[in-house]
């Protein structure tokens, strides 16, 4: 079989054993093997259906692949580990669940539907910024929402950087004397892009939930609570990527 060659980091995360970081961390410490010789080097070629991967001297063999959804609490990372000893949404999966990565990230201060796979194309064609994939959150905001203030959104508004930050949809749920909720559908994935938007024109956000990825939805899963997807959740994720990879390129700043 002349299969194509990648990284022996990679190798190990593509196979659904560990992270691409973790990878790289057990190959430096010598705990991997490659062909029955000890690699140090993360990017050493490797023939991921044809050569041999050892690690501790054990074969490392494709994991079943594993795909689910969590409701992520407020107050969480969405790390394997913290240095600062923060409650990581690792905590939520039990010791008994095998390895998998978050797709994309919720901040600390940032709850709902978190993804977590060990299939790490899949998760990377969700985390492409060309797949596009909509994510919908519900904000609540420490001010009156109004359909100006939606206009704004959409319209977007301009870092001091001169990064245009924009949602593709949002509209008002509701609002009350002080404070309001609106949704927002975002196709961007910007780094902090609802908060910082939100910052631009001096409102404070006071709670970010995601509610939905693609046609993926929360639903009644309970805080904290994380299940598996079913076969029709996967395939319909799998058809909202193939058809946003045939999609016209998106707005120009």
């Amino acid at each position: 079989m002349n299969s194509k060659r990648v990284g022996l980091a990679r190798a190990l995360s593509k196979l659904g054993y560990c992270s691409r970081s973790q990878a790289v961390a057990l190959i430096r410490a010598g705990r991997v093997r490659l062909n029955g010789t000890t690699r140090k080097d993360p990017e050493a070629p490797v023939r991921l259906h044809d050569d041999r991967i050892e690690l501790d001297r054990r074969p490392v063999e494709a994991k079943s692949r594993i795909y689910l959804m969590l409701n992520k609490p407020r107050g969480v990372v969405t790390t394997a580990s913290d240095e600062k000893n923060r409650k990581t949404v690792y905590s939520y999966l039990g010791d008994a669940q095998p390895w998998v990565g978050p797709v994309g990230r919720l901040d600390k201060a940032s709850e709902g539907l978190l993804l977590l796979t060990n299939d790490s194309e899949w998760a990377a064609r969700i985390s492409d910024p060309r797949t596009h994939v909509d994510k919908t959150y519900h904000v609540q905001v420490g001010a009156m929402a109004d359909e100006a203030l939606e206009a704004t959104l959409t319209q977007g508004v301009r870092a001091a950087s001169g990064e245009l930050l924009r949602a593709k949809q949002a509209r008002v749920l509701r609002t009350g004397e002080r404070n309001a909720w609106l949704e927002l559908v975002l196709d961007e994935g910007k780094n902090r892009q609802i908060r910082r938007m939100f910052e631009l024109v001096g409102i404070e956000v006071l709670r970010l939930v995601r509610i939905a990825v693609g046609p993926l939805h929360l639903g009644p899963l309970a805080k904290g609570e994380f299940r598996a997807l079913t076969a029709g959740e996967k395939a319909a994720m799998d058809q909202a990527i193939k058809s946003s990879g045939t999609r016209p390129a998106g707005r120009k700043e």
